[in-house]
């Protein structure tokens, strides 16, 4: 007895880092060396933006951007801004799965490179270490998601 389903195959689905590359850092300290003779008691705000694009119908670019400001007071005791970046191949895959992997998945993989840069950037500024905390992407993605359905209520 054949199998009729025998000859027909479910495309597969393979998901592949092509490369992960730094695409900007920039790093500022608007006032030094005074900030170095104050108390360091800083506020320090952290900015995180995914932003996927299509290369071809298979690989895609992601770039990671995370921007760091700590203040002392009023002034800036430094900006840190990194833009690490990765393409990645994804294929067989749907277009929302596709969407999902883009903004979590990969993020996911990108941030130890851009927290390592980032700590290191600071260090190399003699200033205090920074411990960039995990981020769950997964949790800004579905944020992302209810935001838009809210936005479409109104």
């Amino acid at each position: 007895m054949t199998d009729i389903n025998a000859n027909k195959t479910e495309p597969k689905q393979q998901f592949e880092i092509q490369r992960i590359y730094l695409k900007g850092l920039s790093f500022e300290t608007t006032d030094t060396p005074k900030v170095f003779m104050q108390e360091w008691k800083p506020t320090t705000n952290v900015d995180i933006n995914c932003t996927p694009s299509s290369l071809d119908a298979d690989s895609h670019e992601v770039v990671l951007k995370i921007t760091v400001t700590t203040k002392l007071g009023d002034k800036a005791a430094y900006l840190v801004e990194v833009e690490q970046a990765g393409i990645f191949s994804l294929k067989g895959f749907k277009e929302e799965e596709q969407r999902y992997m883009l903004r979590t998945i990969c993020p996911t993989i990108l941030f130890p490179y851009a927290s390592e840069l980032i700590a290191n950037t600071i260090n190399r500024g003699t200033f205090p270490s920074l411990f960039l905390q995990p981020i769950n992407f997964e949790a800004l993605y579905q944020q992302q998601i209810q935001q838009a359905k809210d936005e479409t209520k109104h």
